[in-house]
């Protein structure tokens, strides 16, 4: 039946049921709507605002949140220019030409930032985050190395990829997926993430790359890219095996460029093929956006790149998600366009001072001892110390978690599960200001941490920093 007929015309006016806004607010009042299908009919959009904004009141304050890397906060002006394009697919770029300039040009940013030799011959494209980006690199290293190896694969070799056990956990579900022999190097004693020496001990004739974390997501500490690299080039001229370097520089990628310039890790290293960075962490934007760079067409295996006839425009394409929206990456242009590597360096200074100076101030409380102290990423975790047995980390973040502060706490990977931890990450918009009221309120805490008979029971699940 139709909703409105115009005056003397017999065809039927289709009206969108949001039009009728306000229709029927009583009746919204009397009914309570289902949860888990569609109610029979619409309600005041001030409701539904309610409903669902009232019930979103129960997650936790997302600038308390320490355990995420992901970005908090952003001018009002970003938000202006995301809501301005959230309608526009990013996938189109025939019909949104501008929104995919901004895109290359921010490819053309980071290739200059990551010290490309020739940022013309660099191949990059956006994606929904670190993750996918990841997955691309990972796709792209298993091709080129089966490409190198046609006499013997797939028939007889099975590919494998090196990294450490502190990798994020896309590593491995990109292992799962590709039908890759993941090679983890487990943290062993004080050695908490990869390092040459056991990387190249893992490596074959079947090593289609070696992943190196710039920024570990367990404590904020930086693996040693040049020396893997290293490592790796004495390898080669040793055994002729020629193993190439990904950096997953999800979080470290948007700082080391503006705090430590004299650090070589990027693509000033020829073993460096690839790197990736999430535009969401310390790119200081919004979720979520996320940059895979090649060093050049070599690197890239061209069959890989789809060239789409969508739209009547020729679309070359790499990635594995299609639609979503342009938004992040427009606000990513804004961010670099906005800050500079001046703008860049201030902020992530800024939350390394802050990393360091929390980090000094909760190891002087006297109860914990630090891993690493936010000099690398503006990230630091800690644990107890020896002589505290009353507590444990996970009564910390249970009982931070009471006061709105969301610190996780979890344990390493195997081979040091013995070790379990608190982490923080300090982000723009976490303030000394801030940082003085986390004290505050651990120092408060810590008293009647002490005079517990001994430690609460571990949850049955541990939170880990896989989740951030």
């Amino acid at each position: 039946m139709a909703l409105h007929k115009g005056a003397g015309d017999s065809r039927p006016l289709a009206v969108n049921p949001f039009y009728y806004g306000d229709a029927d607010p009583v009746g919204s009042m009397r009914t309570a709507p289902p949860k888990h299908r569609l109610p029979d009919g619409p309600m005041s959009p001030h409701t539904a605002y309610q409903l669902v904004h009232d019930e979103l009141m129960l997650d936790g304050n997302s600038r308390l949140n320490l355990a995420t890397f992901v970005t908090t906060w952003m001018e009002p002006q970003a938000d202006v220019l995301m809501a301005e394009c959230r309608d526009k697919n990013m996938i189109d770029k025939d019909e949104y030409p501008r929104t995919a300039e901004l895109e290359r040009r921010c490819v053309a940013i980071l290739a200059d930032l990551w010290n490309a030799p020739d940022p013309a011959a660099v191949i990059g494209c956006s994606t929904t985050g670190s993750s996918e980006a990841c997955m691309l690199a990972g796709m792209a290293l298993k091709r080129r190395w089966a490409n190198r190896n046609q006499d013997r694969y797939p028939a007889k070799a099975r590919p494998n990829l090196v990294m450490g056990a502190n990798v994020q956990v896309c590593w491995e579900k990109f292992c799962a997926f590709w039908e890759v022999e993941a090679r983890l190097v487990p943290v062993s004693g004080d050695r908490l993430h990869l390092d040459a020496e056991s990387a190249v001990a893992l490596c074959d004739e079947n090593t289609i790359g070696v992943v190196a974390v710039l920024g570990s997501t367990f404590d904020g500490s930086y693996e040693p890219v040049a020396e893997i690299c290293a490592a790796l080039d004495a390898l080669q001229e040793r055994t002729g095996v020629d193993v190439p370097v990904h950096v997953d520089g999800a979080s470290g990628a948007m700082v080391a460029p503006f705090l430590d310039e004299d650090l070589v890790w990027d693509f000033r290293l020829p073993r460096v093929c690839s790197i990736n960075t999430s535009g969401h962490k310390y790119g200081l934007v919004y979720p979520g956006v996320g940059w895979a760079l090649w060093r050049d067409h070599d690197a890239l295996p061209d069959e890989l790149v789809f060239r789409v006839n969508y739209l009547g425009g020729d679309m070359p394409t790499f990635a594995l998600n299609f639609s979503r929206p342009g938004a992040q990456v427009v606000a990513q242009y804004y961010t670099f366009l906005r800050l500079g590597r001046d703008g860049y360096r201030a902020v992530q200074q800024s939350s390394r001072d802050v990393a360091m100076s929390l980090a000094s101030r909760i190891e002087a409380l006297g109860d914990f001892r630090l891993i690493t102290r936010g000099d690398q990423l503006p990230v630091f975790a800690f644990t107890t110390t020896d002589e505290i047995k009353n507590y444990d980390v996970f009564d910390v973040s249970r009982r931070l978690r009471e006061h709105g502060w969301l610190v996780p706490a979890y344990t390493y990977p195997a081979d040091r599960e013995d070790l379990a931890v608190l982490r923080v990450v300090c982000r723009n918009g976490f303030s000394e200001d801030l940082a003085d009221l986390l004290v505050e309120e651990l120092s408060r805490l810590l008293p009647e941490l002490r005079h517990q008979e001994r430690p609460l029971d571990r949850p049955a699940v541990v939170a880990t920093a896989f989740h951030h």
